[in-house]
């Protein structure tokens, strides 16, 4: 295309109404979302993750795999141990999508934080497709875990409303509207309890424990073979933590609300209970979010906080995942 002719399209799309402009760059967005080239790049990018350690069968990991020819332009394979086929994108959060070219353009749309609707303007799909799309990228997010902690540790939880948004099966209780509270005060079993547990490395680990108190049993659970004696741990006052640190041989600094918020000049809980602060600001943009999709969103969260995202816009609200329920770790 000559300058001439480029210079002329600039020219007609100023010309056009703010809805038209608007119609050009969700078109050409589009576009882009279904090149080929794009589409390449990523089923690169998983084949080279996933076989990072040889190139194996998913299923039964048997090595002795042959080319099975291609469908619909992409290479299937076959193990000549279990006879059984498979492609690039099986176990993947990508395999039996329709779509797997727009799923680049995707993930650019969550990391912009742009709300489902607007996702599917952009995507040409429905925005009930995305969300499924969102919670397949998610649940993939929340297994991936730390080793271990290093050094000092911090270990405090949070608590949010047990909710069960977009379920209008209830019967037990009365639905409650955004912004509900519990019917008890204090901690009770209406509130999931999330602990987040964080080194100064930022190594970090967030999953909703249980349903009101936590327990030695839940946070054994959720760190206990990410820690060794050469790890301090700094908690609140809460007697699970002092018995976790005595039956793990930790050192243990207990920060008491009525102390010294800090001891001999590094030992505190700040840093989670920050992490605390925007993990709750970044939520409320959801404007209530499930219980039972809680640990995903908490894995999503782990994710910006790592990259240094700033915190995402989303306001889009949604109805169920159907069949699913809440589950703690």
């Amino acid at each position: 295309m000559d300058g001439t002719l480029f210079g002329s399209i600039i020219e007609l799309i100023t010309r056009l109404i703010y809805d038209e402009k608007e119609k050009v760059i969700l078109t050409v967005q589009n576009i882009m979302s279904n090149s080929t080239e794009g589409n390449a790049k990523l089923i690169g990018e998983l084949r080279e993750k996933k076989y990072s350690k040889g190139f194996s069968c998913p299923h039964c990991k048997g090595t002795h795999v042959v080319r099975y020819g291609k469908f619909k332009g992409r290479q299937w394979y076959m193990c000549k141990d279990c006879v059984r086929t498979f492609s690039d994108l099986t176990d993947t959060p990508l395999a039996k999508t329709r779509y797997p070219d727009k799923w680049i353009r995707f993930i650019d749309c969550m990391l912009q934080g742009l709300p489902l609707r607007q996702s599917a303007k952009i995507l040409g799909v429905t925005h009930v497709t995305l969300f499924y799309w969102r919670h397949k990228l998610l649940n993939a997010l929340s297994q991936m875990d730390i080793s271990s902690f290093k050094g000092i540790l911090e270990a405090d939880e949070t608590y949010f409303l047990y909710s069960e948004k977009g379920n209008r099966g209830i019967t037990y209780r009365k639905p409650r509207k955004r912004g509900g509270v519990a019917k008890f005060r204090g901690i009770s079993r209406e509130q999931a309890c999330v602990l987040v547990a964080r080194d100064r490395e930022k190594n970090t680990v967030s999953k909703v424990s249980c349903q009101g108190r936590i327990s030695i049993k839940q946070v054994t659970k959720l760190i206990g073979s990410k820690v060794s004696e050469s790890n301090i741990l700094c908690s609140d006052a809460w007697r699970s933590y002092s018995m976790f640190a005595r039956e793990k041989g930790l050192d243990h600094y207990s920060i008491k609300s009525t102390e010294a918020h800090v001891k001999k000049g590094i030992y505190h809980i700040q840093n989670v209970n920050n992490y605390h602060k925007r993990l709750k600001d970044w939520l409320a943009h959801f404007n209530g979010v499930a219980s039972k999709y809680l640990d995903n969103y908490l894995a999503w969260f782990r994710f910006l906080d790592s990259k240094g995202f700033e915190k995402t816009q989303m306001r889009e609200t949604y109805k169920s995942l159907r069949l699913s329920e809440f589950r703690v770790a």
